[in-house]
C-alpha cells in the first residue's frame, strides 16, 4: 500500500517552452512599463490595507487570518498557516517539501474544498490539494468555513463540500494619484541550506486595469537531524535524507473594474523535484535509503467577470482550465524495501459557471448557479481505463434578512457520469440532492457590543476519485459516494471599545455533530500486496471549538492576541462486534490549542506563536501500541520596517520550535526541530 499513498501529491519536472516564453514576455513588458512611469512627488506608504472585511451576511463559523498577523507568522506554506484555525488538523510529512493536506473537522481531506481567488482548486486523480506548495507572501488572506459560505452571490461548487478554505492572493490596487507601480524583492534564507527569492510586480495600465507578476524560487536540502528512542529515551540521532525540493511558481494577473462590476484573470505556473524521504525505520535506522522520487508540473488559468446590472440583479462568471502532470520514480536498486515503479499521470480539468442574484424585495433575495466540469485523466499503467468525468452542479438559494434574522436555505443537484476509453470498465452515473440550512440572529447589537446566535444543517456528499474506482489492482467501480450530514450550533460576540488597555474584543464558540456514512477506505484482499477500495464505514464525530481574539494598546506598544481551542471525540461505528467499536480515528487528537501573541512599538514587531497537540492514536485501534504522545511547538519571529526615501525595508529574523522539541505529525516522519529564518524585503 506503500506506493498508492504516494501518488496522494502532486509535484513535477519540465517546463514547456511556451510558459516560459509567455512569463518572460510579461516580465519584458512590466520593466518597460517601469521606466516609462516616474513620479517624484509621491511617497509609498508603508502599509497598504486592500484586503476586504467579512460581510455581516455571512452567518456560518468562519475564521480568518490577513493583514500583518497573517504576514508575521513564522510559516513557510498556507498549510503551515491553516494550524492556527480551530477545528483544523493538518497531515504534515516531514520538512519544508512534505506533502501537507488539512482535515477540518475530523471529516477527511477530501471533504473541504479549497478555494483560489473564488475558484475551486482540483484534483480528480485522488481528491487532495498539496497546501504545502501554496506561498505566504503573496497571500492576503486566509478563511475557513464550516458548512459553507452563505454569500447571496456565488459558485454552485460554494455550496458541494462539507468545509471550505478561501485564498486570496495580492491583487494589484492603485489609489488616486499614486505613482503607476509597485516592486517588491524579497529574499528568505533558513536552515537546512533553504533560498526562497521572491518578485512581485505591480503595474497600473490605466485608470481601471493593473497587472501583477508574481515568481517565486525555492530550493533546500531538506537535510535536518532528528532524536527518537527505540526503547527508552531519545538515544539516536539519524540526519533526515532524500528531502530535497525544488520549485518554481510564477502567476500572473490583471484586473480591472468597470461601471457596476469588476473582473480579474490569472495564470498559475509551478514546477518542481522533490525527494521522498520515506518513514524513519527504528529498529535499524539507517538502513533504507528511500531514493523515491517525485516531479510535477501544474499549469491553469482562471478568469472571473461580476456585475451588477439593476439594483435588483447581479450576474458573475467564473471559468478555468488546468492541466497537472505527475511523474513518480521508485527503484529496488537504491531502496529494497520498494518495488519498480515508474509512473506518469496527466490530468486535465475545464470549468465553466454562472451566477445569478436575484433582488425580490429589500429583506429577500434568491440566487441560481450552474456548474459545469470536465476531468480527463491518463497514465502510463497497465491495463489503465483512462477515465473522463463530467460534472453538473445547479444551487438554487434564498437569502433573508429581516430586523435580526439572517437566514439561508439552499438546494444542491449534482449530476455526474464517468466514462472510458476501455469499454465496459466503467458504469458510475450519480444524481443526488442534498439541502443546506444557516440561520443567525443578533441577540444584541449596541454600546455593549454585538452578540448573534447561529446554527446550521447541512447533508453533502463527496464522489470517489479516480483512484478510488479505477487504480489499477485496487480501484473499485462500485464504490458509493460518502455521505456527511452536520449539524452545528454557536456564537459570536464582538466589541470596540475606545478607551482603556483593551480596544477590541472578538470571541466566538460552536458545538458540532457530523455523521460520515458509506466511508470509503483501504481493505486488504487475501494478498497483502494488493488492496481495494471499500464503503466500510460509519462515524459519529462530536466537538466543540473557540476562538478568542483581542487587541490591546498599553501605552505606546500595540499588542494582539489570538486564542483557539479545540475538542473533538471522532468516534469509529462500523462494526459493533469490534473490540475496537468506538475508538478514537487515526491522528486525530481530543485535544488541540493554539496562541498568538504580537507586540508593535516604533516599526519593531515581535510575533510569538504556539501550537498543542494533544494525545491521539494512529489507528482506531487504540491500544498502547499505538498511542502517540502530544507534541507542541514555539515560533518566534522579530521584524523591524525602514524607509530610506523612497525604498521601504523590511527585515525580520524567525526561529522556529525554539524548545527543540522531538516530535512526529504522522508516524515515523520526524519534523524539525530548531531551525533558523531571515528575511529581507525591499519595496519601491
Amino acid at each position: 500500500m506503500h506506493f498508492f499513498f504516494l501518488h496522494t501529491s502532486s509535484y513535477g519536472r519540465t517546463i514547456t517552452l511556451r510558459v516560459w516564453f509567455s512569463m518572460l514576455t510579461f516580465m519584458g513588458i512590466c520593466c518597460t512599463w517601469a521606466q516609462e512611469v516616474t513620479d517624484s512627488a509621491r511617497h509609498m506608504s508603508e502599509v497598504m490595507i486592500v484586503a476586504k472585511r467579512i460581510e455581516n451576511h455571512e452567518v456560518g463559523p468562519v475564521q480568518e487570518l490577513k493583514g500583518r498577523e497573517l504576514k508575521e507568522l513564522s510559516v513557510y506554506s498556507v498549510a503551515d498557516a491553516l494550524r492556527y484555525f480551530s477545528g483544523v488538523q493538518v497531515k504534515d510529512y516531514g520538512g519544508v517539501g512534505g506533502l501537507k493536506t488539512v482535515n477540518i473537522r475530523s471529516l477527511g481531506t477530501n471533504h473541504t474544498g479549497v478555494f483560489l481567488n473564488g475558484i475551486q482548486l482540483g484534483n480528480a486523480q485522488n481528491g487532495q490539494i498539496d497546501l504545502g506548495r501554496f506561498s505566504m507572501d503573496n497571500m492576503e488572506a486566509l478563511q475557513m468555513y464550516n458548512g459553507q459560505k452563505s454569500s447571496s452571490l456565488q459558485t454552485a461548487k460554494d455550496f458541494a463540500s462539507a468545509s471550505a478554505i478561501y485564498m486570496r492572493t495580492r491583487k494589484p490596487y492603485f489609489i488616486g494619484t499614486e505613482k503607476g507601480y509597485r516592486c517588491n524583492v524579497g529574499m528568505k534564507v533558513g536552515s537546512f541550506d533553504t533560498y526562497n527569492p521572491t518578485l512581485i510586480w505591480e503595474q497600473r495600465l490605466s485608470d481601471k486595469v493593473s497587472a501583477m507578476l508574481s515568481a517565486e524560487y525555492m530550493t533546500t536540502s531538506g537535510k535536518y537531524p532528528f532524536s527518537y528512542a527505540k526503547k527508552n529515551g531519545y538515544d539516536t540521532t539519524e540526519v533526515r535524507k532524500n528531502g530535497d525540493v525544488m520549485s518554481l511558481r510564477i502567476e500572473t494577473m490583471l484586473a480591472g473594474e468597470m461601471q457596476g462590476g469588476e473582473w480579474c484573470g490569472q495564470l498559475y505556473f509551478y514546477d518542481s523535484e522533490r525527494g521522498f524521504p520515506g518513514a524513519s525505520v527504528r529498529e535499524e535506522p539507517g538502513k533504507f535509503r528511500h531514493q523515491d522520487r517525485q516531479w510535477d508540473t501544474s499549469v491553469f488559468a482562471q478568469c472571473s467577470w461580476q456585475k451588477r446590472f439593476t439594483k435588483r440583479y447581479q450576474l458573475m462568471f467564473n471559468g478555468k482550465v488546468a492541466w497537472d502532470y505527475l511523474h513518480y520514480l521508485s527503484d529496488p536498486n537504491l531502496d529494497i524495501t520498494t518495488m519498480y515503479t515508474d509512473n506518469e499521470y496527466r490530468q486535465t480539468e475545464a470549468y465553466l459557471s454562472a451566477s445569478h442574484q436575484f433582488g425580490i424585495t429589500p429583506w429577500l433575495k434568491a440566487s441560481l448557479a450552474n456548474d459545469v466540469q470536465y476531468n480527463y485523466l491518463d497514465a502510463n499503467l497497465t491495463n489503465f481505463v483512462y477515465p473522463w468525468r463530467w460534472t453538473v452542479l445547479s444551487a438554487l438559494a434564498m437569502n433573508v434578512e429581516w430586523k435580526g434574522l439572517t437566514a439561508q436555505a439552499s438546494l444542491l443537484h449534482t449530476w455526474v457520469k464517468d466514462e472510458a476509453s476501455k469499454v465496459g470498465s466503467v458504469g458510475l452515473h450519480k444524481s443526488v440532492f442534498t439541502p443546506s440550512v444557516v440561520v443567525a440572529y443578533k441577540a444584541m447589537d449596541d454600546k455593549r457590543g454585538m452578540l448573534n446566535i447561529r446554527a446550521f444543517y447541512k447533508r453533502i456528499f463527496r464522489m470517489p476519485t479516480f483512484n478510488d474506482l479505477y487504480y489499477t489492482f485496487i480501484g473499485n467501480k462500485a464504490l458509493k459516494p460518502e455521505y456527511t450530514t452536520q449539524y452545528n450550533i454557536g456564537l459570536s460576540y464582538n466589541r470596540t471599545m475606545g478607551q482603556g488597555w483593551l480596544r477590541r474584543l472578538e470571541w466566538q464558540t460552536d458545538a458540532y455533530f457530523n455523521l460520515v456514512e458509506d466511508k470509503i477506505v483501504a481493505m486488504p484482499t487475501s494478498n497483502q500486496f494488493r488492496w481495494t477500495m471499500m464503503n466500510f464505514g460509519l462515524c459519529h464525530i462530536w466537538g466543540v471549538e473557540t476562538s478568542l481574539k483581542a487587541s490591546w494598546q498599553i501605552k505606546r506598544v500595540g499588542v494582539g492576541t489570538s486564542l483557539t481551542y479545540t475538542f473533538n471525540r471522532a468516534m469509529d461505528k462500523t462494526d459493533r462486534q469490534s473490540e475496537f467499536y468506538g475508538g478514537q480515528l487515526p491522528y486525530i487528537p481530543w485535544h488541540a490549542f493554539s496562541a498568538i501573541v504580537s507586540a508593535e512599538y516604533r516599526g519593531w514587531r515581535l510575533n510569538y506563536s504556539f501550537i498543542y497537540t494533544g494525545e491521539r492514536y494512529e489507528s482506531s485501534a487504540n491500544i498502547p501500541e499505538n498511542y502517540s504522545q502530544p507534541w507542541y511547538t514555539s515560533d518566534l519571529g522579530l521584524s523591524k520596517q525602514f524607509r530610506i526615501k523612497k525604498v521601504a525595508l523590511r527585515v525580520s529574523v524567525e526561529v522556529c520550535n525554539i524548545f527543540n522539541q522531538q516530535y512526529e505529525v504522522v508516524q515515523c516522519y520526524p519534523m524539525p526541530g530548531t531551525n533558523f529564518k531571515t528575511k529581507l524585503n525591499v519595496e519601491i
